[in-house]
């Protein structure tokens, strides 16, 4: 305890160190006081009067006296934010008394480390994080967007990806691993990192255009059908309504979603083109006959030839574990390829021209996927070391000593 005396003494020192304890000391007064009003109103009074104080070094004890407090005084902060720099940031970080209107008035006319102290706050709302995010402070931004615990309005993710995500590798990396971005601003950024990697030296000197190519059209696919999946499963629709309005959803695309095992965005695309309740499409998928599911695909104008495809992968589909089951991908696609030429005697129409070059170079991609299961498999389960050749003598090479 200190006696109010004391207190005067040392409100009344000429040494900036005891007029600091003293603000200090009256700080945490304030804030634990229980007592009589008019005690409280004297404690009020004292912080005010502190605030005129010459020395930063008093005004700063003040400030760090209520930083924490909820039930600061918001005279007295709002006092302390045009204080010195050094106090104005350390209030305008911690404060938690400090509401959106203190800081939105701060942010336009705040100098880069003033926003930044606001960027560091424990809590900050959407309409801060916006505002700040507006300010095209790169440093600031990717601090932001990084922080998962920040919300950030869908249309502001939605231009940072059409921006900045296109050409900054730190800022597309960040939006990518935001939850809550955007299905059709994480394609767009999809596509970036595809272009990135087909640009990047490194990988097109290790792997052949063409390869690389099939490689990262697989990939771009097995993106675009698996943000679909997402929120198909989440039940946001406008994600496959925005592909079929902007014609993204082809033969290919629809052929993918099925053996990748993403039903749900399959049948989505399938209620958008055909204009079926999607409740209806699911139960015709799951339960339908080949001529239900043949009306339902003329609905979505495609040709027989795809119709009569898609029909067979469906009740393929229906048998198999086509999301989780690789080998069963295999199977089916290989099947598919087989009664394509046999059934056509290896003179495929044009309709079917993308649909097979889509089913051969997933033939081969299963291959290598499902290949390295088994081999990986094997090398579990055996102990016993694989026999050598036995070489005749004559077929001996004889190498040179290095």
């Amino acid at each position: 305890m200190v006696a109010y005396q004391d207190f005067v003494a040392l409100c009344q020192s000429t040494d900036s160190e005891d007029r600091g304890r003293a603000a200090h000391l009256a700080a945490k007064a304030y804030l634990g006081h229980h007592g009589p009003a008019d005690e409280h109103a004297a404690l009020y009074a004292a912080l005010i009067g502190f605030l005129d104080d010459p020395s930063v070094r008093v005004r700063g004890a003040l400030a760090y006296g209520l930083l924490h407090a909820a039930e600061a005084p918001r005279p007295v902060l709002l006092a302390l934010l045009h204080d010195s720099p050094v106090i104005a940031r350390a209030v305008v970080q911690y404060s938690p008394a400090l509401v959106d209107a203190d800081l939105m008035s701060l942010i336009p006319k705040a100098d880069e480390a003033m926003r930044h102290a606001i960027a560091m706050r424990e809590h900050l709302s959407a309409r801060v994080a916006a505002a700040l995010i507006a300010t095209a402070d790169r440093t600031l931004t990717l601090r932001l967007v990084e922080r998962s615990d920040v919300a950030v309005p869908a249309q502001v993710l939605a231009r940072l990806a059409a921006d900045d995500g296109l050409q900054d590798a730190e800022i597309r990396g960040a939006l990518l691993s935001r939850a809550d971005l955007p299905p059709s601003a994480r394609l767009r950024l999809v596509g970036a990192v595809v272009e990135a990697l087909r640009g990047t030296r490194l990988v097109c000197g290790a792997v052949p255009a063409n390869r690389l190519d099939r490689l990262l059209r697989d990939a771009a696919d097995t993106a675009l059908t698996g943000i679909g999946e997402v929120e198909a499963a989440a039940g946001r629709e406008p994600y496959a309504a925005e592909l079929v309005d902007t014609e993204k959803v082809s033969t290919r695309v629809m052929l993918h979603a099925l053996v990748q095992g993403h039903v749900l965005f399959f049948a989505d695309c399938l209620a958008e083109l055909s204009q079926v309740p999607r409740d209806k499409v699911f139960t015709l998928l799951e339960f339908g006959s080949r001529s239900a599911l043949n009306a339902l695909l003329v609905r979505c104008g495609l040709g027989e030839a795809v119709r009569n495809l898609l029909c067979r992968l469906i009740f393929y589909a229906r048998a198999a574990d086509l999301a989780d089951d690789l080998a069963g991908r295999h199977f089916v696609v290989t099947a598919l390829t087989e009664e394509l030429i046999a059934e056509h005697r290896g003179h495929l129409p044009a309709e079917l021209e993308e649909a097979f070059a889509y089913l051969s170079e997933q033939n081969v991609i299963l291959a290598r996927r499902a290949a390295k299961g088994v081999m990986s498999a094997f090398a579990g389960t055996t102990q016993a070391s694989l026999p050598a050749a036995a070489l005749a003598p004559e077929h001996r090479l004889a190498l040179p000593a290095a």
